[in-house]
């Protein structure tokens, strides 16, 4: 009688663990974990652009800065020696050399006020980055806090469920002689779903299959009984 009870109490460890089984999968594959994932990945992904596009300000703004500092530096030599040149009292020879490098400076200047639109373009380029990125940035974060909100929320309901089976099934293996959790602990590891089931019709309810009379007299001899087919526990 009291094995028999066992028994009776290892159906409801085995349907408790089934529920905390379910309980785990779905705390495990709420839709809002995979939304959560690609959003935290878009987070990583504007976050390493928006740092790209500043230090691409930076460097376009750090090169504008340079330029501009060059650029003065080669107007006013330029406007020096163009101005020695007007003056006159060179050489024929001295004026020639003096008006090549005249050219040579306003050549340079031209090329550096090139370079200065670029850097400007460059900087205005980066900075309207900067800008609209932190934007999505800005906007990413708060789905992905949003979704981990959800997802907490529906933790904590999850959680509250598996707390109470997980009380019940401690309650339930204290009923159950120890050798019979040893087995189903055993059978646990190897085998998913139904580990324990009952006798009826000379049918194993774990995998339905048929038993012969000779079977199942055999099988209740059994200490527990077990099926031949799936080696199911077995509750006559």
């Amino acid at each position: 009688m009291d094995q028999l009870k066992s028994l009776e109490d290892l159906i409801e460890l085995m349907d408790l663990d089934l529920q905390i089984d379910k309980l785990l999968d779905r705390r495990n594959s709420l839709p809002q974990l995979s939304e959560y994932k690609s959003a935290h990945e878009e987070v990583e992904r504007l976050t390493s652009a928006r740092q790209d596009a500043q230090s691409a300000f930076q460097e376009a703004d750090r090169g504008l800065e340079e330029t501009n500092r060059d650029l003065e530096i080669a107007v006013e030599k330029a406007a020096s020696e163009q101005n020695r040149l007007y003056a006159g009292g060179l050489s024929a020879r001295d004026a020639d050399y003096l008006r090549r490098e005249v050219e040579m400076l306003y050549a340079k200047v031209s090329k550096m006020e090139d370079q200065v639109l670029e850097f400007i373009e460059a900087t205005e380029l980066a900075e309207a980055d900067t800008e609209r990125l932190a934007h999505e940035l800005t906007h990413a974060s708060e789905g992905r806090e949003q979704l981990g909100s959800e997802i907490t929320e529906q933790w904590r309901g999850i959680d509250k469920e598996l707390a109470i089976k997980e009380d019940r099934k401690t309650h339930t293996i204290s009923l159950i002689d120890e050798y019979l959790v040893e087995i189903y602990d055993e059978l646990r590891g190897v085998s998913e779903g139904r580990v324990v089931g009952r006798l009826e019709n000379d049918t194993c309810g774990a995998c339905h299959l048929k038993l012969s009379a000779a079977e199942v007299a055999r099988v209740i001899k059994q200490d527990p009984p077990r099926c031949i087919h799936c080696r199911a526990i077995l509750v006559d």
